[in-house]
């Protein structure tokens, strides 16, 4: 029988014992007989109120999350789910790779940061934090309030994770949605839309979320001109772009097509200016995504900044 796994990760006082007394608050536990292993001892308890379904196992060492040993849990306690609040400083890879049964099927994965320490972490631990994000079905920044909120936003975190549901706590209990997507960051009455340079990652994230507020409208953009084999009849443009750390850069691209791009060479820069469609592409894995249809291109120097950084 598939054993669910509910994996709640993020550092030390980031919020993760407190949202699952919320969690188990809710009923989670009220009828299915719940594994809850603690990897990380913190300044809050679990509310034994909630506990009455649940059966608490601490796990003191990295070492102690193998298959043989979960396998030795699931039949003494019989289990019909899992929670594991994981240490901060270990490996979410490790545990994919080596630490689960074959029946312990990760169902959700939800990460907790509190907001006053993000920037700490990111610069100090960066490729540990951005695990912790990138693999998220949902991320929760705790203790936020309204600088913390306008900071987390212009580092436009969507960029890491599009997948994820990322939600701003407050200090009230209130929450909202990180993205605001009521509001469009550019000017679409243009007639050409000028991307900044500084700004194209905000415009990649709102054109690849949003696509048709753009369709039909003009862009013009300094991008990276790049030629894929697996796409012969198109380019590829954008920027890349470094979230955390240098080992966390990626390219953050969209499909163009056009005349003039064969005088270019793979990861040269040009100036582009083009009408966007929306249209099936492969690219976009059998959905419909924008497609830059160039009207001019000029050859130019990089920016100041090459790498884009949130």
């Amino acid at each position: 029988m598939d054993i669910p796994v509910y994996l709640f990760a993020g550092f030390l006082d980031g919020g993760k014992t407190t949202f699952i007394n919320g969690v188990l608050q809710d009923g989670f536990a009220l009828r299915d007989r719940t594994l809850l292993l603690c990897c990380e001892e913190g300044a809050e308890e679990y509310d034994p109120k909630v506990l009455k379904n649940v059966t608490v196992v601490n796990v003191e060492e990295e070492a102690e999350l193998t298959p043989a040993f979960l396998k030795q849990l699931e039949k003494k306690h019989r289990p019909r789910q899992v929670m594991i609040e994981f240490n901060g400083m270990w490996s979410l890879g490790r545990l994919y790779q080596e630490g689960l049964p074959d029946n312990w099927v990760l169902y959700q994965i939800m990460t907790m940061v509190e907001a006053a320490t993000f920037d700490v972490y990111a610069k100090n631990l960066g490729q540990m934090m951005m695990e912790k994000l990138t693999n998220a079905d949902l991320i929760v920044f705790n203790r936020c309030t309204e600088a913390l909120r306008d900071s987390l936003r212009q580092r436009n975190l969507k960029m890491v994770n599009r997948r994820a549901n990322i939600y701003l706590e407050y200090g009230d209990g209130s929450s909202e949605d990180y993205a605001d997507d009521t509001v469009c960051p550019f000017d679409l009455d243009q007639d050409i839309i000028s991307i900044p340079d500084d700004d194209f990652g905000v415009w990649y994230v709102d054109v690849m979320e949003h696509p048709e507020r753009y369709e039909g409208k003009v862009i013009r953009a300094k991008t990276v001109v790049c030629h894929l084999p697996q796409y012969p009849d198109n380019v590829i443009l954008g920027r890349f772009a470094m979230t955390c750390c240098e080992a966390d850069i990626t390219f953050l691209g969209l499909v163009a097509e056009g005349d003039g791009f064969g005088a270019y060479e793979n990861r040269s820069w040009a100036d582009v200016t083009g009408v966007i469609r929306l249209e099936h592409h492969k690219a976009y894995e059998g959905q419909d995504g924008p497609v830059l249809h160039a009207t001019a291109l000029t050859p130019t120097d990089k920016p100041a900044q090459e790498v884009l950084t949130f």
